[in-house]
């Protein structure tokens, strides 16, 4: 069961004159010449609708149409993803989405998508700069390296908030079970709020949870931050230093967000997409608001971003592959 949210976030003030008397097919230089939707698999009022909001305007006056966010969740994201993956790769639907486009399926053997196959991909539009690690106070450990020794020390006994397998609350956890040794017990959630709940309460120890969500529980003492996943530093928490910086080298994990479009859409309307999402993200209101959430906007070319996505898929399939195989002992 899912929901689907659907609604304009902006109509631009002219549409543009272009392809008057084209012939309307997929690669036609009149595109677009009708309204556009942006497919969210996810709830509305997230991270995706958030970014979006800041960016569509810009993109719906630079193309000259309407664009239309419709929330299709259900599933961690599978049911709005393979909603897309079907239609025709005509330009006027579109997906935007997180890193659970690859990190999901590898934990998800009903997926009916290939993340990598089934998909044109158009450009990353923004990035975190990784999760924050916060703990409860009354965990002993006031940096990553105390909290690897506790864990150590105290095997399955320590555990975190899993907000859903191949979500960014679940891979760097797993990550650095790996790269520690260490044996700290998942807990499965049934999304975000719920496992904050918990952590406050003191029911769990540990969570991977976004800047935006962390930073008012730990100004306000509920919440003590250990570390950011990312490769540097945020300037919202200056004083959290990195998971690389205290030790685990070469540790960043970030959450990403990114535009696909059906596998096979024509490169003229791949590069369209991807040049309005360049030129939005560059915008320095758009900057200032991406700052606010702890984000930073970067706007791939389209074979770039392929090779990204690619690459993301392989690192999610390791991660599960170790994740199972430790299951199974």
């Amino acid at each position: 069961m899912h929901r689907t949210s659907r609604r304009v976030f902006t109509i631009a003030a002219c549409a543009l004159a272009w392809g008057a008397g084209h012939a309307q097919t997929p690669s036609a230089s009149g595109w677009p010449t009708k309204p556009i939707k942006v497919v969210v698999p996810s709830p509305p009022g997230g991270p995706p609708d958030l970014i979006l909001r800041a960016i569509l305007p810009k993109m719906s006056a630079t193309l000259g149409q309407p664009i239309i966010v419709e929330n299709r969740a259900g599933a961690g994201g599978m049911v709005g993803t393979a909603y897309v993956a079907k239609l025709p790769a005509d330009g006027a639907t579109w997906l935007f989405t997180t890193a659970s486009h690859v990190n999901i399926p590898p934990f998800n053997e009903n997926a009916t998508y290939d993340p990598v196959k089934d998909f044109t991909h158009v450009t990353l539009a923004a990035q975190n700069f990784g999760q924050a690690l916060v703990v409860h106070p009354d965990v002993p450990a006031k940096n990553v390296p105390e909290l690897i020794a506790y864990a150590r020390a105290h095997p399955g006994k320590l555990t975190y908030v899993n907000a859903g397998n191949g979500t960014a609350s679940h891979i760097p956890a797993e990550v650095m079970k790996t790269m520690t040794a260490t044996d700290i017990l998942s807990v499965p959630y049934r999304g975000v709020a719920e496992g904050t709940t918990d952590l406050i309460a003191g029911r769990v120890d540990m969570f991977f949870v976004g800047t935006n969500i962390a930073l008012q529980h730990v100004q306000s003492g509920k919440l003590r931050a250990l570390a950011l996943t990312g490769a540097k530093r945020w300037k919202g928490m200056p004083d959290v230093p990195t998971m690389d910086e205290q030790g685990l080298k070469g540790f960043s994990k970030v959450n990403w967000f990114g535009l696909w479009l059906p596998a096979g859409a024509p490169p003229e309307i791949v590069n369209r997409i991807q040049a309005a999402v360049a030129r939005a993200v560059s915008e320095p209101d758009v900057r200032q608001q991406f700052d606010t959430l702890g984000l930073e906007g970067v706007a791939m070319k389209p074979d770039e971003f392929a090779r990204f996505v690619a690459d993301e898929y392989r690192s999610a399939q390791e991660i599960a592959r170790r994740v199972q195989a430790g299951a199974k002992k």
